[in-house]
This record gives structure tokens, sequence and C-alpha cells, in this order.
């Protein structure tokens, strides 16, 4: 061996990498009647995300750029870097136009309205029992 190698170089150590893999969770609400995405992009910069809706599914890619330390060697690499892509089948048909996101905290918040749904109507407020008084008066 003519040079010393990091152990994320050594093809035993490093393993099979997949590449950063955000994670998802999608839930629907109905008071407003909406999709709600949270994606976990802990250390992507947000200028480097982009969101394309792309039929019946949203696309959310970007990168995740790795540190580089001045003189670092590393010991141990699980951190996953690098482009990503995640593509999130809709179950239901969205308006994208509509759409809002935030990040905060390294989690991506989407809220995607649903089309033509409104949300549930108030009920109306119900008569109690009247008392003796009430009736008389009324």
């Amino acid at each position: 061996m003519t040079g010393r190698r990091e152990l994320w170089e050594v093809a035993r150590f490093s393993g099979q990498r997949r590449g950063f893999q955000p994670q998802c969770d999608c839930y629907r609400t109905d008071d407003p009647p909406a999709l709600h995405l949270l994606l976990e992009l802990p250390g992507v910069d947000p200028a480097a995300v982009r969101i394309v809706a792309a039929g019946t599914a949203l696309v959310v890619s970007g990168v995740r750029r790795r540190p580089h330390p001045a003189a670092a060697r590393y010991h141990q690499v699980e951190i996953e870097y690098g482009p990503f892509e995640r593509r999130i089948e809709l179950a239901e048909d969205v308006d994208a136009d509509k759409a809002t996101a935030t990040y905060e905290a390294g989690m991506l918040r989407l809220e995607v309205p649903l089309p033509g749904l409104q949300a549930p109507a108030a009920e109306p407020p119900t008569r109690g029992r009247e008392t003796a008084r009430q009736r008389r008066a009324g």
C-alpha cells in the first residue's frame, strides 16, 4: 500500500451506500382540506431544495453537502451526503399551485390544498330546553 487511506475509502468498511434518502410523513386534514407532508432534511441548505408537482406526485430534490474540515481524517462515516430525490405518490388530486412550504430546524413542511373540497360546514346551533320565562317572553 503506497499511501494512507481513510476507512470510508476501503471497500470492506464502506459497505453498500444508498445515498441520502429523506424520510417523509404524509397525512390529510379535513379542516382545511389538505395533504400535509413532513420531510426530514437536516443539514440541507433550503436554497438547494427543489419541489415539483409531477402528475399525482410531488418530487423533492436537492443536495446535502458533506462539510470538509481542514486536515480532517475521518474515523467513522455514517451520515449520507450527496444529491437526493424523493418522489411521493399522492392518493388524491391536489392543487399544487396553492401549496405552501416552510423549512425550520431541518424539517420541510408542505401543505397542499385538495381542490374542490370545502371545510365541513359548522353544525347549526341546537336549541336547548327553554325555561318557562323564555317561553312567556317569546
